[in-house]
């Protein structure tokens, strides 16, 4: 497997975590889950010009796409197959990241599957795709995304109240409450949560939800042994049934089913075939 990934250059670094590149052989045809990670991804499947989104509700069933697209902020998992990630370009962005690069609030593509012809053109996501394709080596795939980023990096980036709420519910700042970051930067909780969700995508609290979500699962990773009370614990969840509970709204599955399914990435978990028809 090939896996390549960079931080871009200033000022894209303060909107994008990630531009990575992936590339895998070949194998059986299997679902993962992707579980949510607080922010947007733009995705360019270079094998083939198609992107399937898988569905449960109201049944399971495959819808398709264009292979170039750009994936909102996710309330909850999304099912991909392993096909899809044979040859693969992303950008992750962080938190909010996406305002500078597309005009649409993150709020309209929450949970939403964007082709990014719709949002930079049919020609310019054209050229896109091409430039990617005809670039060796790997690392120059990264290089013709990050200025093509560098290019569509025109309009304003998230609010500032916005950008000091993420930096402080990343890092604890302040109590993780909306009255906690309005009282700071002085605007009304319910302004305030208007705009968290027109560049975040999501309101406050549902983000600091998946946010801690997020820790519990990087804490697991440390080791082969997992003490989910422990975790459940230290990540601040009231007991270990709101923890169970908050976990199964975001993955659909149990702690323990995400030990025993998961993979090499920590957001990626095998879906398994007795999950589309529970008994």
């Amino acid at each position: 497997m090939i896996y390549l990934h960079r931080v871009p250059a200033p000022p894209l670094d303060a909107f994008i975590a990630s531009i990575w590149y992936c590339e895998t052989a070949p194998g059986p045809l299997a679902l993962q889950r992707v579980l949510p990670g607080g922010a947007a991804q733009l995705i360019v499947n270079l094998k083939e010009d198609q992107t399937r989104v898988y569905d449960r509700e109201p049944e399971f069933c495959c819808t398709t796409a264009s292979g170039t697209i750009l994936v909102g902020v996710q309330s909850r998992y999304c099912i991909i197959d392993t096909a899809e990630q044979e040859h693969v370009l992303g950008v992750a962005f962080r938190p909010g990241g996406t305002t500078p690069f597309f005009r649409i609030p993150a709020h309209d593509i929450r949970d939403a599957h964007i082709p990014l012809e719709l949002l930079w053109g049919r020609r310019r996501a054209a050229d896109v795709r091409e430039q990617l394709l005809a670039a060796r080596p790997a690392q120059a795939r990264l290089d013709v995304m990050e200025g093509a980023l560098a290019h569509a990096c025109k309009l304003p980036g998230p609010h500032p109240a916005v950008t000091f709420a993420i930096d402080a519910f990343a890092h604890g700042y302040v109590h993780t409450t909306v009255r906690s970051v309005t009282d700071t930067v002085g605007l009304s909780p319910k302004r305030f949560i208007e705009r968290f969700k027109a560049d975040v995508g999501l309101s406050p609290k549902h983000y600091c939800r998946i946010l801690r979500f997020q820790r519990a699962l990087a804490r697991a990773g440390r080791g082969d042994r997992v003490d989910w009370t422990r975790i459940a614990m230290d990540c601040g969840y009231f007991d270990q049934s709101h923890f169970i509970h908050d976990f199964r709204s975001f993955s659909g599955i149990t702690p323990s089913g995400y030990q025993s399914s998961r993979t090499e990435f920590q957001n990626h978990v095998k879906f398994l075939q007795s999950d589309i028809n529970p008994k």
